[in-house]
């Protein structure tokens, strides 16, 4: 992230007053020194573990800057979770960086896990409820974790991120996880579009919601457009009805740019039509590492495992069997492994067509109200 006015300075004309604490630590991983803002709200009790919200700066930034430009104090003052603005290490062009797979040796994967190890030993933490989000290379960042380290991360958010181009290929994600991705269409640091070296967000957003059976396409809702001055609008999707409960999410940003919709100063075009602050905390509090918090799955076919498809793998028809005591199936349908939808049937029998489909690796899904069962099988 590299914003063109100084941020420091603005520093010096924003007064802000907290009745907590604002810490600045380190600890020593991989042999480095490595720094760290812990910011403490007053309303944290040991009593009771806090969710902690890892929030990581952009490429050429800092923690400060970052805890200034996406914001979440007034959020944690009130919600009551520890806020982590870890420290990056200087890149080859001696800036700060994350190496979420953008090379380099350090390890900041590893680092980010002994951080929640340290910061336990005296904070009291809840374990299921460690969450990442970040600006740019943060998002990257939060990505990253999401494939290499989701044994502890319980869900993501990534503000102008994306995933680095076939991360998806090497992703190792132990769980559904729970993504939302904040990003502008115009753009020009990490495009919208995608480039040689990253996913678009359209790619990145259909792999989350494929790897968690959310159904596909997203629901659209637009943004009430209540800054008419800001220069870009905003729309809502949202891919619902995954395992555990789990959505991905999206802001579309019509006309933004490489920005933080919703921060307190303005480095370009910034959307105020949202609060991305706001809107990343109202996503993470719905989750803990298990999924929903509070999801139950009535009826869930997958759970009760009543259907099964044959062959697999299969050249022309696929059978389904045990659908006739399936319950109300409402629809079937076959995604490929990318998300693109290429096959919705609401009328069906026993045997399913597929000759018309190219060799490769689909999911089959039972979709019965807000339940579903997914199925992966080979076309060839």
């Amino acid at each position: 992230m590299k914003l063109y006015i100084s941020i420091a300075t603005l520093f010096l004309f924003i007064s802000i007053s907290y009745s907590q604490q604002t810490i600045n630590g380190s600890i020593t991983h991989g042999g480095l020194t490595r720094t760290y803002i812990l910011y403490v709200p007053a309303s944290y009790s040991a009593s009771t573990p806090a969710p902690l919200v890892f929030n990581f700066h952009g490429y050429t930034s800092n923690a400060t800057e970052q805890m200034f430009y996406g914001d979440f104090r007034p959020i944690a003052d009130t919600a009551g979770f520890l806020l982590i603005h870890p420290m990056g290490t200087l890149d080859g062009s001696g800036q700060p960086y994350w190496n979420s797979g953008w090379g380099g040796t350090v390890d900041d994967i590893g680092f980010t896990s002994a951080l929640i190890d340290s910061l336990s030993l005296t904070y009291s933490i809840n374990q299921d409820r460690v969450f990442s989000t970040g600006m740019s290379n943060g998002g990257f960042m939060s990505y990253t974790l999401a494939c290499e380290l989701s044994d502890r991360i319980a869900a993501i958010a990534s503000v102008t991120g994306a995933m680095n181009l076939n991360q998806s290929s090497t992703c190792n994600a132990s769980h559904p996880m729970p993504v939302l991705e904040i990003h502008g269409t115009s753009d020009a640091t990490v495009a919208y579009i995608g480039a040689s070296w990253i996913e678009s967000t359209s790619n990145t957003l259909n792999y989350w919601a494929t790897f968690n059976n959310c159904a596909i396409p997203a629901i659209m809702t637009p943004v009430p457009n209540i800054n008419l001055t800001d220069g870009c609008t905003a729309e809502h999707y949202i891919y619902p009805n995954g395992l555990n409960g789990v959505e991905v999410e999206h802001y579309k940003i019509i006309g933004g740019g490489h920005t933080w919709p919703g921060a307190s100063f303005t480095v370009g075009v910034t959307n105020r039509d949202i609060d991305a602050s706001i809107k990343i905390w109202e996503f993470f509090m719905q989750y803990d590492i298990n999924g929903k918090i509070g999801y139950t799955a009535l009826n869930d076919l997958s759970s009760n495992n009543k259907l099964t498809i044959y062959p697999n793998p299969a050249l022309n028809t696929i059978s389904i069997k045990g659908i006739d005591n399936s319950g109300n199936i409402t629809a079937i349908q076959i995604t490929t492994i990318s998300g693109k939808k290429v096959k919705f049937l609401e009328s069906y029998n026993e045997s399913i067509d597929i000759s018309d489909l190219v060799d490769g690796i689909y999911f089959f899904t039972f979709l019965n109200g807000n339940q579903s069962q997914t199925i992966r099988f080979v076309k060839r």
